[in-house]
């Protein structure tokens, strides 16, 4: 334990030093950790599926955390200005990825059940925007586009959730598990937690910026409070921690009277998660890349680039169908769908909860390699493809895609080819 956290110390240490050089190469910290990783599965054995379980804490802290912290970014007039573009996209167009999904890995990995088909395609099926962080940071990709795939992303992961926990506890209720109820009434009492905590936190602390009674940085202190609170709380009282923390997240950003500058307190929360999200990216690359060569095939790799490439661009292009957008606009989007740390997280779940037989590694090493490719190819891509996009927008006549007034987001939603 003490070897592996002073090599963890040393990587970050030794990240923390280049990190600025490795951006330009556009290397982001999950390929470099991941790829740490590789190499130390090179010169140490890699540990069991069963071995990487403790981890699992660290992992689902740090999801709370990245829950909340995104679903807070979410301002309610971000939902508004888009409400319906971003209601297709999470309605229709998680409908569609995790139906085909579905249907793909039923026909790729026959020996599944029809519930562990169901587990795998909404564990691929949320999209992680800090894979791709270029892309929603990028001046050149217009606001309206960073802004439909930060608010998807921050989102996405909470609404599929109770649909992983369902199929975790049917597969597992056999074995003493909670069933297929439990798993519903969990995250509807976490929900419930966690929108409650998020609006007496937002209240609290907006009454004490009104009558100057704290500082941003002991505000930033209480939202990091209020994170733990809702993740905690609910798994005390036998709730869905996750749901409640992305419930308290959103409640918090509807509730809180904050200006932009106070908002910078969240900044505490995403701090704290990022060196977790660290050790876990380490690990994973330290068991993907090994499981990857034992358990992968042909059948593996078709369930990850079809989730990849063609079920999330057919996802979009059904999702932003009737909308204006342009074919390279929901190309564009669809490609930007990278899966990363939370599905990594549903992974560690369903193997705590299940007992993997062989068609379940099978299953684990299709997400891993998922997630693996998604790693390398989005984290490569995200400058390169940004500027090309933003390239075109610029020369393309005006669309939804582009202001259509000086400083107006967004734009006239007619049909322009």
């Amino acid at each position: 334990m003490d070897a592996a956290a002073v090599t963890f110390a040393l990587l970050t240490l030794a990240f923390a030093a280049v990190a600025r050089g490795l951006s330009r190469l556009s290397l982001t910290a999950p390929i470099a950790f991941v790829g740490a990783g590789a190499a130390l599965s090179l010169v140490v054995s890699a540990p069991e599926l069963d071995a990487v379980l403790p981890i699992r804490l660290v992992a689902e802290i740090c999801l709370a955390l990245v829950l909340f912290a995104e679903a807070a970014h979410v301002q309610p007039r971000q939902i508004r200005a888009d409400g319906f573009v971003i209601a297709r996209i999470l309605v229709l167009g998680l409908a569609v990825s995790i139906g085909l999904g579905f249907l793909s890995v039923r026909l790729l990995l026959p020996d599944l059940t029809l519930l562990g088909a169901l587990l795998l395609a909404a564990a691929l099926a949320p999209t992680d925007a800090g894979l791709g962080a270029p892309v929603v940071t990028s001046p050149r990709v217009p606001p309206r586009i960073r802004r439909l795939l930060s608010v998807e992303s921050g989102l996405n992961d909470g609404i599929v959730l109770p649909i992983v926990l369902f199929a975790v506890a049917g597969l597992a209720g056999g074995a003493g598990q909670p069933g297929p109820v439990e798993a519903v009434l969990a995250p509807l009492a976490g929900a419930g937690i966690g929108a409650a905590v998020g609006v007496g936190g937002g209240r609290l602390l907006g009454w004490s910026v009104a009558r100057d009674l704290s500082t941003p940085r002991t505000r930033g202190l209480g939202v990091l409070g209020l994170a733990g609170l809702s993740f905690f709380l609910a798994h005390w009282v036998g709730a869905n921690g996750y749901v409640s923390a992305f419930a308290a997240g959103t409640a918090f950003a509807a509730a809180s009277v904050w200006n932009e500058k106070d908002r910078a307190a969240l900044e505490l929360v995403e701090t704290i998660a990022e060196p977790l999200g660290f050790a876990v990216w380490l690990v994973f690359g330290l068991v993907a890349v090994p499981l990857v060569v034992t358990e992968a095939g042909w059948r593996e790799l078709a369930v990850a680039v079809l989730s990849l490439v063609v079920i999330r661009t057919v996802a979009m292009w059904v999702a932003l169908l009737g909308t204006g957008f342009r074919m390279p606009t929901v190309l564009f989007v669809g490609w930007f769908g990278p899966r990363g740390l939370v599905t990594v997280v549903f992974v560690l779940i369903a193997l705590e909860s299940l007992q993997v037989t062989e068609a379940g590694r099978g299953a684990v090493a299709a997400a891993v390699l998922t997630v693996l490719l998604s790693v390398v190819a989005h984290g490569l891509s995200a400058e390169p493809l940004a500027a090309h996009y933003g390239g075109w927008v610029a020369r393309a006549r005006p669309g939804p895609e582009t202001p259509s007034r000086p400083g107006a987001v967004g734009g006239s939603t007619t049909r322009n080819g």
